[in-house]
């Protein structure tokens, strides 16, 4: 009753107080500097200050009494409640994870039902305070809760090992940012990361490799360091980690692969293997033939590993991956051949589902349901599963049709070991681009989906694969600021979200993470180029900062300087030149570019496609093909269009008739990440667009070469229109990476002399 009392009183407080003074609606006020950003916000004019910063805390959530000091230093516990100026309420009409935070002149409130949205509501309440330790907290009235119910940060210790202290470091950035599920990657090819008593040979061999590979997968020849690698977590370590986590609110889901991905497990115990062989750890990236066995022994091994997982991890969920298994040693492997026949199994894909199947029924038995990546769908879904879809966004749909739960996480979004930034300034990454804003932008409810089916998507989440990650530093500047983009996906609703206003408030957060130590990647003061081009209208060139409001200067083959132009809206690029363009600040530079245009015949054309390139490949469109930019060497995600198991096949009108000498293009090669030059091209020029003469099918050379260069002399050909035909590589080899999926085509600047 008391508390109730006191509730209303600091209620009637706010509410006398926001009537008489000036209100400031949501998204227009630059002191709210939470993110995710809270769905109902109502700014008031004033701040509440105060020498220090005490609380007091109801029994129900006394528990956070220890955590709240490491989360805002300098705050310490109230004698008794009237001296405290920051009183937490209980509600319980309130859901799980919503709280009310109010700040008048009488101090601040926090509301909520449970220790979930108290602490919540205090990681806001940190947000809101000035960076220099005083107590000057802008008056507001919020009232908040999630969209969705899943918010998830996923990191891969298994390619790259980081020790307990980081671990707990990568946990607070997900509690300031309410993100309420670690995805603990735990096992992989290249080590095994957490102690089993059972089977200590874990520990002793699977968690540790010989060498480990330098410099990227796609380099050749291919180069070792020859130096011992690994590290695990003991079960005492683990159960720390997992407290740690559990005290703010987070759920740790840990991930055990299988039945592929499992080269370590096997080189430890290799009668878990189909050959029974003794492998090694694997040493470089990649997906590997060693996969598990679905005999007995694999399965009690399986088991009897799930079983002290579980022992571990109170969380509901258990990932057992289910990604990337080649089936290339199934296919030959008497009893596994022995199996789809007994069972009624239509193939390889369908013995993966009897495998995971099993497992499920395991885990469900003991209370606990399993997470899966999105080919868990392939030969038939497990009964309960969810599904992470991370391959697009049709697993996830397809998932949703059948009333699975689905968590979205698709590599053209969530993938965070992509490069954010085109400057080759950039530390090694996997491939891709993955810049700041287009993960801001993104919806986990795909279009297009009845409400039905959107219900059953519970959330989203990025993925950190470490590969090229081999320090703590590392892995903070490729989350850092992209975590708090995928924190906003998941908590504020659509109408709340701005870009704009969230690049503003990063700023408070980039001192922030300065002050903590973090490392992060501060885009904002980048250029973004959008090129435009392919209407047959010309080149034209538009210049933006990625979020800053500097102004952005030029120069065309000359020095770039403070006292250079400003730059035109819709710049026409007339000839080949070297255009270099920059943000600035005062005298200084801040966001350089430079940008190459190569002029060609083709270049401004107007240019048709047969098939539109991939969603998440579409640079700016076809006229990408023909704007007089080449796509850079090592990042396929800018300039290169890509294709998806589909073939090229391009129209260019140049206008008139003139003579071609040339037809050059480049293609990007990258088995790693399943991509590949193409098998033939095939060019037909014709004067009117109604007969075509074809030049025969040109095979593409085989090279080890990231790139692959192509061209064709034309003998001074003239004609005005030019169809040009790339064929897909097709279906991945069984043995290769991405096995049994169709390739990726990447193709650059199409070059017509």
């Amino acid at each position: 009753m008391f508390l109730k009392s006191h509730c209303f009183l600091l209620l009637s407080a706010v509410f006398m107080l926001s009537c008489s003074e000036k209100k400031s609606e949501q998204g227009t006020n630059a002191l709210v500097n939470i993110i995710p950003y809270p769905n109902k916000v109502v700014v008031n004019n004033g701040q509440f200050k105060a020498s220090e910063l005490t609380f007091f805390l109801p029994d129900e959530i006394a528990t956070l009494a220890d955590i709240m000091p490491t989360i805002i230093k300098g705050i310490s516990k109230a004698q008794s409640k009237d001296k405290a100026s920051l009183q937490f309420v209980i509600d319980n009409a309130m859901a799980d994870e919503a709280y009310k935070l109010d700040v008048n002149d009488k101090g601040v409130v926090i509301t909520s039902k449970n220790a979930i949205g108290a602490l919540y509501g205090f990681q806001s309440l940190r947000q809101l305070l000035p960076l220099d330790g005083s107590i000057n907290i802008p008056f507001v009235s919020i009232d908040d809760k999630p969209r969705f119910p899943y918010r998830g940060m996923h990191l891969d210790v298994g390619r790259h090992f980081f020790d307990v202290a980081f671990i707990k470091k990568y946990i607070d950035l997900l509690s300031m940012y309410k993100i309420n599920n670690f995805h603990w990657h735990l096992t992989e090819d290249q080590g095994w990361r957490i102690e089993i008593k059972k089977y200590p040979k874990l520990a002793q061999i699977a968690a540790f490799r010989p060498e480990t590979l330098v410099g990227h997968y796609n380099d050749q020849p291919q180069k070792y360091d020859g130096k011992k690698y690994g590290g695990f977590y003991t079960q005492e370590e683990v159960k720390d980690i997992v407290k740690y986590a559990m005290d703010r609110n987070i759920n740790v889901i840990p991930e055990i692969e299988m039945p592929g991905h499992a080269q370590a497990a096997v080189a430890a115990y290799p009668e878990l293997g189909c050959t029974g062989k003794q492998v090694q750890v694997a040493t470089k990236w990649g997906v590997f033939d060693d996969v598990f066995c679905p005999n007995e022994k694999t399965f009690q091994f399986l088991e009897d590993v799930l079983t002290e997982v579980m022992a571990l991890f109170p969380s509901k969920y258990i990932h057992i991956g289910g990604d990337e298994c080649p089936k290339t040693q199934w296919m030959t492997n008497p009893l596994c051949q022995s199996i789809i026949k007994k069972e009624g199994l239509k193939d390889e894909h369908g013995l993966q589902s009897y495998f995971i199947q099993r497992i499920e029924k395991f885990l469900n038995s003991k209370g606990r349901q399993i997470i899966g990546w999105d080919e868990i769908l392939e030969g038939g879904l497990a009964p309960n599963a969810t599904v992470m879809s991370w391959r697009g966004i049709e697993g996830g749909r397809e998932a949703a049709k059948q009333k699975h739960n689905v968590i979205m996480t698709p590599t053209d979004y969530c993938y965070f070991d992509y490069y954010q930034s085109k400057s080759p300034k950039e530390p090694l990454a996997i491939g891709g681009f993955l810049p700041l804003q287009k993960v801001y932008s993104y919806d986990p409810i795909p279009s297009n989906m009845s409400k039905e089916d959107a219900t059953y998507i519970i959330g989203t989440q990025a993925n950190l694969w470490t590969e090229y990650l081999n320090a703590p530093e590392k892995v903070e500047y490729m989350v850092l600021p992209r975590m708090q983009a995928i924190a906003e996906v998941g908590w504020t609703n659509t109408e709340n979200k701005s870009y704009d206003n969230f690049v503003k408030r990063l700023n408070h957060h980039f001192s922030l993470w300065k002050k903590m130590g973090y490392k992060f990647a501060d885009k904002s003061k980048e250029l973004v180029v959008k090129i435009k081009s392919g209407d047959g209208n010309g080149v034209f060139l538009e210049l933006a900062t990625n979020g800053s409001a500097l102004p952005v200067k030029y120069s065309i083959d000359g020095a770039l300087s403070p006292q250079s132009e400003m730059v035109k809206p819709n710049m026409k690029i007339e000839k080949s030149c070297t255009l270099m363009a920059s943000t600035f600040e005062g005298n200084e530079s801040q966001g350089a570019d430079t940008i190459q245009f190569n002029m060609h015949k083709a270049a401004g054309k107007k240019i048709t496609l047969v098939k539109q390139p991939s969603e998440k490949y579409s640079a700016n469109g076809a006229g990408s093909l023909i704007n007089g930019v080449s796509g850079a060497r090592n990042k396929y995600g800018s300039e290169w269009l890509g294709f998806e198991g589909e073939n090229l096949e391009a129209l260019i009108d140049l206008g008139s008739l003139m003579p071609i000498n040339e037809v050059k293009t480049r293609f990007f090669n990258g088995p790693g990440q399943w991509i590949y030059p193409p098998k033939s091209v095939s060019i037909f020029f014709s004067q009117d667009n109604k007969e075509f003469n074809e030049m025969p099918a040109f095979t593409v050379r085989s090279t080890d070469d990231t790139v692959v260069d192509f061209s064709v002399p034309t003998a001074n050909t003239k004609t005005r229109y030019i169809r040009i035909k790339v064929e897909n590589y097709g279906i991945i080899p069984a043995e290769a990476q991405g096995g049994g999926h169709p390739a990726w085509l990447m193709v650059d600047e199409l070059f017509i002399n």
